[in-house]
């Protein structure tokens, strides 16, 4: 599988202080992903690949098909946008990965998605 050019990724993260308890080190995050086709033909999200690591060094991968139980077909120029959430025990960790694509040939490919913070928000006085 190549990388390709046709395809940006974008991730937003948050804290849901409301679903976290820090005193049973429960820390839940929410992240936006946003997949963009910039190229000239559709391509299709198969599957998908996190390294989730906490802020004791602690890894924990995750792979499957599709992302939040679908598949989606992103056509030139259009976004795929979906929140998905992570848990982790420590109030700061790292998430990254890549998608496993199809192009409108059925050439497989691979996109990257670059590392990204999960963190709780200094609290400000």
């Amino acid at each position: 599988m190549i990388n390709s050019p046709r395809v940006c990724v974008q991730v937003q993260s948050v804290y849901i202080e409301a679903q976290s308890a820090p005193d049973e080190e429960r820390y839940v995050f929410a992240y936006t992903v946003t997949i963009r086709n910039l190229g000239r033909e559709s391509v299709q999200l198969l599957g998908r690949y996190w390294l989730i690591t906490n802020g004791n060094g602690r890894e924990t991968e995750v792979q499957g098909e599709g992302v939040v139980g679908v598949q989606p077909h992103i056509e030139p120029g259009n976004e795929y946008q979906y929140t998905s959430g992570a848990v982790l025990e420590t109030p700061l960790g790292t998430m990254q990965g890549h998608y496993d694509m199809v192009d409108a040939n059925g050439n497989p490919f691979s996109i990257d998605i670059p590392v990204f913070r999960l963190a709780v928000p200094a609290l400000i006085h």
